[in-house]
């Protein structure tokens, strides 16, 4: 004799019920497909944002050289490039042989200026520096240097 209270029942016994009245499990196949479509979905739209949104900076800029000219004051050539008509600071420090920063100065790029220029900037430093760094260049609406 054999208990039908469902909490008593081996899993052989439920299986053979199972198989006796044509019931089947209930697969969590589709769920899972769901949420992994789901992740993917959102993936996929951050990543076509990242690419197109975020890797177009208003402002870009590369150093395109400097010169110590002497042991107080170096000079640096940076251009810079705007996708748009705005102003943007520009930042460059002078290090000395130690990585130590000797001189920093900041330079302005007016908004009526042309979107593509190259800059002559002169550092004032504490003592003699081996490099000049730049930073980046920075917008009212991007506070990230590019």
């Amino acid at each position: 004799m054999t208990d039908p209270h469902p909490a008593v029942r081996t899993g052989s016994q439920s299986a053979a019920l199972d198989a006796r009245y044509g019931r089947t499990g209930r697969s969590r196949k589709p769920l899972l497909l769901g949420i992994v479509g789901t992740l993917a979905l959102v993936a996929l739209v951050w990543l076509l944002w990242v690419a197109f949104i975020s890797s177009n900076p208003p402002v870009a800029s590369r150093l395109l050289g400097f010169k110590i000219a002497s042991s107080t004051s170096a000079t640096a050539t940076i251009q810079v490039d705007r996708t748009k008509s705005v102003e943007a600071q520009c930042r460059l420090q002078a290090k000395a042989a130690d990585f130590s920063i000797v001189g920093e100065i900041t330079v302005t790029v007016p908004a009526d200026s042309p979107r593509q220029q190259s800059i002559d900037a002169t550092l004032t430093t504490q003592r003699a520096a081996t490099a000049v760094v730049l930073v980046g260049c920075t917008t009212s609406d991007a506070q990230r240097p590019n």
